[in-house]
């Protein structure tokens, strides 16, 4: 496994994310199973969210043996500071721990997300006294919307970004590229999303995947280790699969590749034809 350093949190995270969500109604026996699986690969980074349905509740007890050597990352939807408490507090409980390594506000999408979690009684309220506290280490958030995040990172000293850095939106519509280069300039830790998406799912579209949000490359390992060498070149310290063991396996499969060996000619070359059969089918 690849450890890089994760901006300038001090952390050196695995170049492979377990994105909690592989486990969600899995059984516990099977949580059991991914987390094991994981830690013995070489992931130490577990991240996950109370949006992903019983996710963390299979990750707790899945992950306590490994707690104390691993990092674990949570979130919070709520952009009011007592939404944010409540939900801190329950994912705590559930994940049977008592601090997070990096803690999220999660998903910001609009101007009026922002004005809230960080107006008057607003969620970041919680998050600052939480790592005055010891209970978060190290404050992130993840985003949806390039302008959004860029401001974002206007208003507070942010450690951690977690967004997507798609092949698709970035060669079709220079997606990515404002804030690739912002996080690098000031050593904030990227954790890239969507690497290995393709485009959303068409209506009526039987979701092979269900636990991803998007279609996700398959039956394409060349432009899969493309789009994980594009999130690299864009400066990502590690990579989030899909929401499944196989896209995660293929990411542990090709991590010393795809950080090891640069985008060639040919594999740009399949990114931008690919890119281009997807143009109208983005995933935002």
């Amino acid at each position: 496994m690849i450890y890089n350093p994760l901006g300038h949190t001090g952390i050196k995270v695995s170049a492979v994310v377990f994105g909690g969500i592989i486990n969600r109604d899995e059984t516990q026996g099977d949580a059991n199973g991914n987390v094991a699986e994981a830690v013995a690969a070489g992931i130490n980074y577990f991240d996950v969210a109370p949006s992903y349905g019983n996710s963390q509740e299979r990750l707790g007890p899945a992950l306590a043996p490994y707690r104390t050597n691993v990092h674990l990352a949570c979130k919070t939807m709520a952009r009011d500071a007592k939404g944010a408490k409540a939900e801190m507090e329950e994912s705590l409980r559930l994940l049977q721990t008592d601090y997070f390594d990096v803690y999220q506000l999660h998903a910001l999408s609009t101007d009026a997300d922002l004005d809230e979690a960080f107006g008057p009684g607003g969620a970041m309220e919680t998050l600052v006294r939480a790592k005055q506290a010891g209970i978060i280490r190290h404050v992130g958030f993840s985003a949806h919307n390039e302008d959004v995040a860029l401001r974002a990172l206007t208003l507070y000293p942010f450690e951690t970004v977690l967004f997507p850095m798609n092949w698709a939106l970035g060669i079709n519509r220079g997606w990515g590229d404002r804030l690739s280069a912002l996080v690098q300039e000031r050593g904030i830790g990227l954790l890239a999303l969507k690497t290995l998406v393709r485009r959303k799912w068409r209506e009526g579209e039987e979701r092979v995947y269900p636990k991803s949000w998007c279609q996700p490359i398959y039956g394409n390992e060349a432009l899969g280790l493309a789009a994980m060498k594009y999130a690299v070149l864009k400066g990502a310290n590690t990579l989030v699969p899909p929401g499944d063991t196989e896209h995660l396996g293929f990411m542990l499969n090709n991590i010393g590749k795809a950080y090891s060996e640069p985008l060639t000619e040919e594999e740009r070359a399949l990114l931008h034809s690919e890119a281009i059969l997807v143009k109208y089918e983005l995933i935002f």
